[in-house]
């Protein structure tokens, strides 16, 4: 773990913070997520979830920050991103059912809670109108992802 831990470190990287709101969910579908989510222990430099792993469920970032880091092959990160509060984590691995595309690290205090991937398909199927919320958060995601990767 101590090996990934220095992998995970954005020094000497690029970082850039996202588009203001790209990984940020409406009010409304923050809510109904809480509603089935549990607290996690966040220490700073927790990993959430690593780059290539299963997805479990995605998490809520209540308050603090987040890096999202592309690691090269080797585990060395060669992009960052910064998310902040209200923004939704690991959500492209879970709809599309791939291995998270990114390592998410907390920074200092932050807040977290995590939504089981069965949670968050229970709340999506009692909730329908939520699925235009989700799809803007989707492609947010995408797009800020498309550019920062194409700066690398």
């Amino acid at each position: 773990m101590k090996a990934h831990r220095a992998a995970c470190s954005c020094s000497g990287q690029r970082e850039s913070s996202l588009e203001q709101n790209s990984f940020e969910a409406d009010a409304e579908l923050i809510k109904e997520l809480e509603k089935r989510s549990q607290p996690i222990s966040c220490r700073e430099g927790r990993v959430l979830f690593q780059q290539g792993t299963v997805p479990t469920g995605l998490y809520i970032l209540q308050s603090g920050e987040a890096n999202l880091m592309l690691e090269s092959t080797t585990g060395k990160a060669v992009r960052c991103l910064r998310a902040g509060a209200g923004c939704l984590l690991g959500l492209p691995a879970i709809i599309g059912s791939e291995p998270y595309s990114l390592t998410a690290m907390v920074r200092r205090n932050a807040e977290v809670r995590f939504v089981t991937r069965a949670d968050f398909e229970d709340v999506m199927q009692a909730n329908p109108s939520l699925y235009p919320k989700l799809l803007r958060v989707l492609a947010a995601e995408v797009r800020t992802a498309r550019q920062a990767f194409s700066e690398i």
